[in-house]
């Protein structure tokens, strides 16, 4: 795929997002927040034009980011489309990781959910499909998600929706949501179950606490991972994939959140 070369703007990224409200915002708290972000090592990585599978390899060379997988014989060969689904620990760097692993599994050809903000990394892109959490949710967005279920790419899903939150003391996800199940069983997908170890630092679910007993809307601690991702640089993490589960095999002994859960066990499991 052809490079494509790009400087980031945060400040444009955030009028187009806001509008007439950006000009609100005091030109200090802008370059604050560029420094915060680390905009000017994301740009001197953005430069190169990396795009796709290619796009989340080299960005965990750029990081210094070592992965291993256990399980890889796992991962169906049969030419068949499946949803693989995974527990959300980091937010950003977990994202990346699997869109190397699995991507390159299958020659590029996977989709999954992605915030819209990181639609604006025009390497990124063509892995996404945009999901507005900042905003109002775009009207054709079930239409996308049911045009990439019922094509041939590979879905790779974060049933959660938000990355992890420390509950009872753990690092773990919220519930996860049932719209992969319905979804992989109306286009006769199985499902391959993937657990990603990892965690952020202690002041990312402090605040994320601080928002909930809050009852803030504005997704603070959101805007705090390209900083928690500039801070796993030269880590290591864990993947460990599993056994794929038949579709068929999620019958109507449960309920399809009943389902969603019982999977999400079995990651934490794996």
């Amino acid at each position: 795929m052809e490079r494509q070369p790009q400087i980031l703007d945060i400040e444009e990224v955030i009028k187009a997002k806001a509008g007439k409200k950006a000009r609100r915002i005091p030109k200090f708290v802008i370059k604050w927040f560029k420094k915060f972000i680390h905009q000017d090592f994301i740009n001197e990585y953005l430069k190169e034009g990396y795009v796709g599978v290619e796009f989340c390899e080299n960005c965990l060379k750029y990081l210094g980011v070592e992965i291993e997988v256990v399980g890889r014989e796992n991962l169906p060969k049969d030419g068949r489309k499946y949803t693989f689904a995974s527990n959300h620990p980091l937010g950003a760097i977990d994202g990346v990781t699997l869109g190397a692993v699995i991507g390159r599994e299958y020659d590029g050809n996977i989709k999954y959910l992605m915030n819209d903000i990181l639609m604006n990394l025009k390497g990124m892109a063509p892995l996404g499909i945009p999901i507005n959490k900042l905003g109002g949710q775009a009207r054709n967005l079930p239409k996308l998600i049911n045009e990439v279920y019922e094509s041939d790419c590979q879905m790779l899903v974060f049933p959660a929706g938000l990355c992890s939150r420390k509950i009872d003391g753990k690092i773990q996800d919220l519930e996860w949501g049932k719209s992969f199940i319905k979804k992989s069983r109306d286009t006769g997908r199985d499902i391959v179950p993937i657990h990603f170890e990892g965690e952020n630092s202690k002041r990312f679910y402090r605040i994320a606490k601080l928002q909930k007993i809050f009852g803030l809307k504005f997704n603070i601690a959101m805007m705090l991972l390209p900083d928690e991702m500039y801070r796993s640089k030269g880590r290591k993490y864990r993947i460990t994939i599993g056994k794929p589960i038949a579709i068929s095999s999620l019958d109507k002994s449960k309920t399809d959140v009943q389902w969603a859960q019982e999977i999400r066990q079995h990651v934490y499991d794996l």
